[in-house]
């Protein structure tokens, strides 16, 4: 089955062994197919971007010298703020003044991605009510979901089915928040396969109902394990050396790396890559980073 799938980094980091383990993954299961790898530069919140100067330019040097190249122009997501601004306007909606300590006070508990799903409190609000929270912040904008559920397809977890709250899709600064940003990005690409860490499993079926309501096809979804330290905690900068700057490996010496964590042996160019690719596919557990190496749990 052919498909187009994505990579879409937030330029306001380098690229850790992480990232760059699930990029590998989505490239080789886009490759396998026979289809189409497009990229995206995520970077809507302008303050931390100017903050990484270089950042987007050092990301997209260490994906091309592991051989992951795309197809396409690059997209980015802070030209296309018209785009967000008339998928807001067509759907249903309406404005939240809650902060994030109330919400957390109302919400249940917080999902394994740390998502508090939104108890509905400013739905109701009268036009008066509306009027005097207006007065004292800005409102936040909602979808208007009531309570529908949505039932996704991952290529490793199967069937994934769950409530959808009333999501953000204008935060109160004005900002287009993420969930909406990237349904109506991988609408407008075409994108029909999604591969990236197992950590956004829950909020998939919440961007599915998205999709749904703007008139696109859901995506199918392949959730992959995350790198953890050795302390099982996913893999951040804090942990050290974790960048291929920081490791100073040749890129095909880091290709091997993450290879090997994938299960298919130390690969050292991504045609050896696709030639180790098991029939099944199935490389989606995760991997430990510790002193400098990868392995397998």
């Amino acid at each position: 089955m052919t498909f187009t799938d994505r990579y879409a980094p937030s330029p306001t980091s380098d690229l850790h062994l992480g990232n760059l383990r699930t990029a590998l993954a989505g490239w080789l299961l886009t490759r396998a197919a026979g289809g189409t790898w497009r990229m995206r530069i995520e970077d809507l919140d302008r303050d931390r971007v100017r903050a990484a100067e270089g950042v987007e330019g050092r990301q997209l040097r260490d994906l091309e010298s592991l051989g992951l190249t795309w197809d396409g122009p690059l997209v980015r997501q802070s030209e296309r703020l018209d785009l967000y601004r008339d998928a807001v306007a067509s759907l249903p909606t309406y404005e939240c003044f809650c902060t994030r300590r109330e919400i957390a006070e109302a919400a249940s508990a917080p999902h394994d991605d740390g998502y508090r799903p939104y108890a509905g409190t400013c739905r109701g609000l009268t036009g008066a009510e509306r009027d005097a929270r207006r007065a004292e912040r800005p409102a936040a904008i909602r979808l208007d979901a009531r309570a529908a559920t949505q039932t996704i397809q991952d290529e490793f977890a199967g069937q994934v089915t769950s409530v959808v709250d009333d999501v953000v899709l204008v935060r109160g600064d004005g900002q287009f928040a993420y969930n909406l940003a990237v349904v109506v990005d991988d609408i407008a690409m075409g994108v029909d396969h999604i591969t990236r860490g197992d950590d956004l499993l829950s909020s998939a079926p919440r961007q599915a109902r998205l999709t749904t309501l703007l008139g696109g096809t859901p995506a199918r979804y392949a959730h992959i394990g995350l790198v953890t330290n050795a302390t099982g905690a996913r893999l951040a900068k804090r942990d050290g050396a974790v960048t291929l700057a920081d490791l100073g490996l040749p890129p095909a010496e880091a290709l091997a790396l993450l290879c090997a964590s994938l299960g298919l042996g130390p690969c050292h160019t991504t045609e050896e890559a696709l030639a180790a690719m098991p029939g099944d596919q199935r490389f989606h557990a995760g991997a430990v980073y510790a002193d400098g190496g990868l392995t397998q749990p």
